[in-house]
């Protein structure tokens, strides 16, 4: 077997976990993919993955590893794309990473039209709202929303929304509408731990208000806050996206649109060191055309 293709078996067994699973894929039997990561460990002369009966996981070489040759068949499935021709389309598995409220409103429904434009390529999906590591997860881009944290990542802004304070009709039927930062200390509100917290800032022109909110419940993912805030306990802080069809329908109604909050980021993240491939760059430019018309 030649190194790229030990590279791709690797690349499969970290993926899926197994060496059956990576055998399915590659359709292939078990022992040939046990063989061959055998083989790759005894050329390199180091171990890259630790078996046990949990299953099997890289050492600290194996994700170092994992990384470049997913880089070099990448590097090398582009080669062949452009001997062919851009009209071939993009080929291999593309892994994405989103917030879960945000993927499944406004990814999930919407990769229709660029999985029929590449029918080679297939989408590995992770929605979860942790800022989770890039490389040892095998992640291509992941969708970020607000400030990073960490300045050394490779980003781009690819879009950006409104932040509002809103609540159901029926919560503000029982407890009245604010109309200003002030009024909000008389008010419940649902905390989103990873989305401002309990500062929130408020602007009109060159009048600063700044609030420090109050509530009884707080929820690390978006999901948790979406439901509370449906079940008519408290109004909260959040980005247009977040609430997008419920403020379409009117489930949900925005409060002191007069003042403002600093706007929602949309960014697109890859893996720190490594050069974007082409299916990547392509799959940032088609959200941020989806994230455009959606305005």
């Amino acid at each position: 077997m030649d190194r790229l293709a030990a590279m791709e078996t690797f690349v499969y067994v970290v993926e899926t976990g197994s060496f059956s699973a990576a055998a399915r894929r590659l359709n292939i039997g078990q022992p040939a993919v046990s063989k061959t990561i055998a083989q790759l460990e005894a050329r390199l002369a180091v171990r890259l993955l630790l078996r046990s009966t949990r299953g099997l996981t890289p050492t600290e070489a194996g994700l170092a590893f994992f990384d470049r040759a997913k880089r070099a068949i990448e590097e090398a499935n582009e080669a062949d794309n452009a001997a062919r021709g851009a009209a071939s389309g993009l080929t291999g598995n593309l892994r994405i990473c989103a917030a879960v409220t945000f993927g499944r409103q406004h990814i999930v429904p919407y990769l229709g039209p660029f999985l029929d434009q590449n029918p080679d390529l297939n989408i590995d999906l992770m929605l979860d709202d942790r800022n989770i590591n890039l490389v040892e997860e095998g992640v291509d881009i992941a969708l970020r929303m607000g400030v990073l944290s960490d300045s050394g990542l490779t980003a781009r802004k690819i879009a950006e929304c409104r932040r509002v304070v809103l609540g159901t009709p029926q919560y503000f039927e029982k407890h009245g509408e604010p109309a200003c930062p002030a009024d909000l200390t008389k008010h419940q509100a649902v905390v989103y731990t990873l989305g401002g917290g309990a500062h929130w800032p408020f602007k009109k022109a060159d009048d600063e208000q700044p609030v420090i909110i109050s509530g009884r419940i707080r929820a690390n993912a978006a999901e948790g806050l979406r439901e509370a805030v449906l079940a008519h306990l408290g109004l909260t802080m959040a980005s247009e996206w977040m609430f997008s069809q419920e403020l379409a329908s009117g489930v949900v109604k925005e409060v002191m649109s007069d003042w403002a909050l600093p706007n929602q980021d949309l960014w697109a993240v890859f893996p720190t060191g490594r050069m974007a491939s082409a299916k990547a760059r392509a799959f940032v430019d088609y959200v941020q055309g989806l994230m455009a018309a959606q305005r």
